[in-house]
């Protein structure tokens, strides 16, 4: 998933350069002179099965090994993706786990959904232990949680929802820290800026727009609204300067946060179903895109093109990550599987 640094850090340049004399072009544009990528090969490696419905989310251990996914079923389960082995499950007290999260230390999971709450569970190695007994209820919304995540520490967790709001709490006292008001309506996702120091989130919504906020201030500091439908996943570029985003209306797109403005549209004629999940690979020059018509389509993030399609699921794919070290990604689906590909 790899890519030629200089050739990406000299375009880079080259398009801030362009920016800041506020000539305003497409990172197509820019990226004429970049070289194709050429023909790769990506086949699912490993088929998790065990949940009983569909699945909602996903999200990797920092060990990249250990993958916690939720569904539709009520049940949350931990997986070791080598093995396909599971670890842990938790059966919550409601269907539609809409969110799931796993802790940066690895020894908790998140998750929440038709519940209206978003709950920590500890992991530990005993097997016998009831996790149910050590759930601790962190945030309540007053509609369903669509997603969580947790800040660059097991302390804090951000969660949207679908009250139109986001908001941040304290893990341990169960504390609202902040909280983020200015969608119109049901929030669907978010994802946190990669820096260390990130003090910013982006979220998307049914009020087809994008926004990213100061966690600080709870001040929206960029809002864009150029989707035509629903935003059902957005996903930082991994220097954190832009964002992608997949929506309702068949489409990706990218926000560079410096411009701030839509650079780049990620779509065919072909494709009519709506994108539920993005995520870039490590070193930014490829974007995955689950859709609804069951496929997973990898757009060239700087020529604009499909480079390769992936056909396996046999219903919607729901979640998509790429794995911390970037050497595969793990797609779940409402054919009640997930799997990994490489």
């Amino acid at each position: 998933l790899g890519c030629d640094g200089l050739q990406e850090l000299q375009l880079l340049q080259l398009w801030n350069s362009r920016c800041s004399n506020h000539q305003l072009f497409a990172v197509h544009q820019v990226a004429e002179r970049v070289e194709a990528l050429g023909q790769f090969v990506m086949k699912t490696r490993r088929t998790l099965k065990g949940h009983g419905n569909k699945v909602l989310c996903m999200d990797w251990c920092k060990d990249k090994r250990r993958i916690v996914s939720s569904s539709q079923d009520g049940k949350v389960i931990v997986w070791d993706s080598f093995t396909t082995n599971k670890e842990h499950a938790v059966t919550m007290p409601c269907t539609w786990v809409m969110a799931c999260a796993y802790a940066p230390s690895g020894c908790a999971i998140a998750c929440g959904g038709l519940d209206n709450k978003c709950s920590v569970y500890p992991l530990t190695f005993d097997k016998n232990e009831n996790m149910a007994a050590k759930k601790k209820s962190v945030a309540m919304h007053t509609n369903y949680l669509s997603a969580c995540s947790f800040t660059n520490s097991d302390m804090q967790i951000l969660t949207a929802s679908g009250d139109g709001t986001c908001a941040l709490w304290d893990v341990e006292s169960g504390q609202l820290l902040q909280s983020f008001h200015g969608h119109g309506a049901d929030v669907l996702c978010l994802d946190l800026a990669p820096s260390e120091t990130g003090n910013t989130f982006v979220s998307g919504g049914c009020d087809k727009k994008a926004m990213v906020w100061d966690m600080r201030s709870g001040q929206c500091i960029q809002s864009f609204e150029t989707h035509d439908s629903d935003i059902n996943s957005v996903r930082y570029y991994p220097s954190g300067d832009a964002f992608a985003s997949g929506s309702d209306d068949a489409t990706c797109r990218l926000y560079d946060l410096r411009a701030d403005r839509e650079v780049a549209i990620y779509s065919k004629e072909s494709i009519i179903f709506g994108a539920s999940s993005v995520d870039f690979s490590l070193s930014g020059r490829l974007l995955f895109a689950g859709y609804n018509d069951y496929t997973i389509n990898v757009w060239d993030v700087l020529k604009g093109s499909r480079v390769s399609i992936l056909f396996g699921h046999e219903n919607r794919v729901s979640t998509l990550r790429v794995s911390p070290d970037g050497t595969a990604f793990c797609s779940g689906s409402w054919d009640h599987t997930l799997r990994i590909w490489a």
